[in-house]
């Protein structure tokens, strides 16, 4: 940060999107540690329970989901309450929602008291808080929280709940990830000095200095996997040259697609439908996969069992490989290693989606809730995400987005059109 200033740098281990979003500002974390505001050592019990019952609840109804006929009902109605509303026509929505009412109310009756406590007393003056989640903000506006507190914001648009009941006269700043989330903040009532257009916080080993120049290099070799007909770089030559420069004669790794899966577990049997769909190239050589299970075990176990079920045992470790790890932050830096030498990525649309400024073409698996619908949404305005086809064909239909050039298309718009330095740019305003 600015003359080596330090932050508190909060979190909530609820899925893995606020924790993702907090690691890259890690290096400018106080006592280098990211604080999880529902887990930190010592945290009351009424405080966890709360917490608690709010992530069990979201994570069983993200399986439940995929019950037949009655799932998709049940979490239709869940997702009316974190509904983003149209954007248009442009109107005040700074009214706060009964849910936002009903969150601070329980934040002023004690929820995150003893964590702001913690957060004022440890030293003097107290540094600032950057969050990547509202309730954090919240509660250290509540209780009087002396340093500058700032949220990061990690969805391509957002839902009211993320502002203060009364946000003109809220002292919360917010980092947004694009242009949408700086007019929805304006229509949510966020004082325009309150709101700094940064982009999102992608990690510094894939993008190495602001001259870009590794996420350059990455991309490069990128490109030659994406485009083997040679018909994007034909076409676009001027574009490539002025953004990456010369390319590399020949790739340093094989054509390689990288499946992540939530924090919930629920995408694990349709990434392994493409598998299956792509059984026969995996073994030819043609396509490597690698399959990331996060901190879930159970969802490991799953993959190394149906991989063995399709005959690819042998593979493993070879052009199929796991991505796991029981600590979420040695995950983080195994899962942006591996990223360096992915051509696709396969996600649902979530804050892996800004993922695409790093010049990786997105298959935009379903969405989950309302923020994600937002999150396709702005990929495919882009042109940075292909939309997923039917994955018991994935090896017909992606094969052929190869041959079209369409995935080096989306990976060059992701790279050009996405802020991508978000970590500099949060650096030089706290």
């Amino acid at each position: 940060m600015n003359n080596g200033k330090k932050a508190w740098v909060v979190a909530v281990n609820m899925g893995y999107g606020h924790q993702r979003t907090a690691y890259p500002l890690k290096r400018f974390a106080f006592q280098d540690k990211i604080i999880n505001a529902n887990s930190y050592q010592g945290i009351p019990e009424t405080d966890r329970k709360i917490w608690e019952s709010s992530r069990r609840f979201y994570e069983f109804i993200s399986r439940f989901r995929r019950t037949p006929l009655i799932g998709n009902i049940v979490f239709s109605l869940y997702d009316k309450f974190q509904k983003i509303p149209t954007f248009y026509p442009q109107r005040d929505l700074s009214k706060p929602a009964f849910s936002l009412k009903r969150i601070f109310s329980t934040i002023k009756n004690g929820w995150g008291r003893d964590l702001i406590l913690k957060l004022k007393t440890t030293t003097h003056p107290p540094p600032d808080i950057i969050t990547t989640f509202f309730i954090p903000a919240f509660m250290a506006e509540v209780f009087n929280y002396p340093g500058e507190i700032f949220c990061v914001i990690c969805d391509a648009d957002i839902a009211r709940s993320w502002v203060p009941l009364n946000p003109s006269e809220s002292k919360i700043k917010y980092f947004a990830p694009n242009s949408w989330v700086v007019e929805r903040l304006k229509l949510y009532g966020v004082k325009k000095e309150n709101i700094f257009l940064t982009g999102y916080p992608l990690p510094l080993k894939n993008i190495g200095t602001e001259e870009k120049e590794i996420l350059k290099s990455d991309l490069g070799y990128r490109i030659l996997n994406l485009d083997a007909t040679g018909k994007y770089r034909r076409r676009y030559k001027p574009l490539i040259d002025k953004y990456i420069g010369s390319l590399p004669e020949k790739s340093d790794h094989p054509l390689t697609m990288m499946f992540s899966i939530g924090g919930a577990g629920a995408q694990k049997e349709l990434a392994m439908k493409f598998v299956k769909s792509l059984a026969e190239k995996i073994k030819s050589g043609k396509i490597k996969i690698i399959l990331s299970a996060g901190i879930r075990e159970t969802v490991k176990e799953y993959f190394v069992e149906n991989i063995k079920k399709l005959g690819l045992e042998e593979n493993l470790d070879k052009n199929i490989e796991i991505i796991f790890s029981k600590n979420i932050e040695d995950y983080f830096e195994e899962f942006n290693q591996k990223l360096r030498k992915t051509d696709i990525l396969w996600t649902k649309p979530s804050e892996l989606s800004f993922y695409t400024g790093l010049g990786l073409p997105i298959i935009i698996a379903p969405s989950i809730g309302s923020q994600e619908d937002f999150n396709r949404k702005w990929l495919l305005s882009l042109g940075a995400g292909v939309l997923q086809e039917n994955p018991n064909y994935a090896d017909q239909w992606l094969f052929d987005f190869l041959a079209s050039g369409r995935f080096a298309e989306a990976a060059m718009q992701g790279f050009v059109e996405v802020e991508n330095l978000g970590v500099y740019n949060i650096q030089k305003i706290c």
